[in-house]
């Protein structure tokens, strides 16, 4: 880890401490308003000293498959009487999920910052929400490309089967971002609910192309190239968690989110090929 990046990590963690102490000395009273995402730690309550048990839920983007999948087995392996339940999907249909009051969650992760203030404004949370990560999108093809395609001008011709995101999703919403931007005028032939669901595709040769995240074409290098280019960070999607208000579980709900904040998340996702936070 570089030594920028580890005194970012001690600013956030610092930040967190201050807020949490706050927090125990207001009595984490519940008539505070919420507020809106922000980069730095969330203000969730602080464990007990005792440590959680029993099941946590965790709504997370798709994006985050591979990586909350190994965060949370290091977590249970430090939280023996924890087990944490993962469910991913686009972040929209996720926060709809809880607006809308379906099963029990008790933290929520997305993958843009619009899509975390739907469930803030609608009084889910009583904390900030913490962005932990960031992430781009490049351009992924069938190994070893057979459609030669070569960079975003690919993706106005007609003669080319493409794959993107929906715009209602965080990575459609930066492809569409990005397009207008440099002025060209996309041809899907499928715009897919979650970045998922495009790599997938893309790795079975269905498309010439897709967009997803860099994190994504890195997990699945083995059956994909990838095609970087500079506008991608023009629209970078900040990821932000939250425990939730009506946690089932509000004491594991805190634990895990702080997890996701220390400095092993940090390395998780730096692995991975997400963004630097500073």
């Amino acid at each position: 880890m570089s030594e920028t990046r580890r005194r970012g990590l001690v600013r956030v963690l610092a930040a967190s401490a201050g807020v949490l102490l706050l927090a125990a000395l207001a009595g984490c009273s519940p008539g505070a308003s919420p507020a809106g995402p922000s980069s730095g730690a969330s203000t969730a309550p602080s464990p007990s000293e005792t440590g959680p048990t029993g099941t946590v839920t965790v709504y997370a983007a798709a994006s985050l498959t591979e990586t909350f999948t190994q965060l949370a087995g290091e977590f249970e392996v430090e939280h023996p009487g924890v087990s944490v339940t993962l469910n991913f999907g686009g972040s929209p249909t996720l926060a709809e999920q809880i607006v809308t009051g379906g099963a029990p969650v008790d933290v929520f992760a997305s993958a843009s910052d619009t899509t975390m203030k739907t469930v803030v404004d609608a009084g889910l949370v009583e904390w900030t929400p913490a962005t932990f990560t960031r992430n781009a999108l490049v351009i992924v093809t069938p190994k070893g490309n057979p459609a030669g395609v070569t960079g975003l001008e690919d993706f106005a011709d007609s003669r080319l089967k493409l794959a993107m995101c929906d715009e209602e999703v965080p990575c459609g919403a930066a492809a569409a971002k990005i397009f207008e931007q440099t002025d060209i005028v996309p041809r899907p032939d499928t715009l897919e609910s979650d970045v998922k669901a495009v790599l997938t595709k893309v790795r079975l040769g269905e498309v010439d192309a897709g967009l997803v995240y860099a994190t994504d074409a890195k997990a699945a290098a083995a059956e994909v190239d990838a095609i970087e280019f500079p506008e991608a960070l023009d629209a970078v999607n900040n990821y932000g968690i939250v425990p939730l208000k009506a946690a089932p579980n509000p004491e594991a709900a805190a634990a895990f989110t702080e997890f996701i904040l220390t400095a092993r998340g940090v390395e998780v996702f730096e692995e991975a090929g997400f963004l630097s936070l500073t």
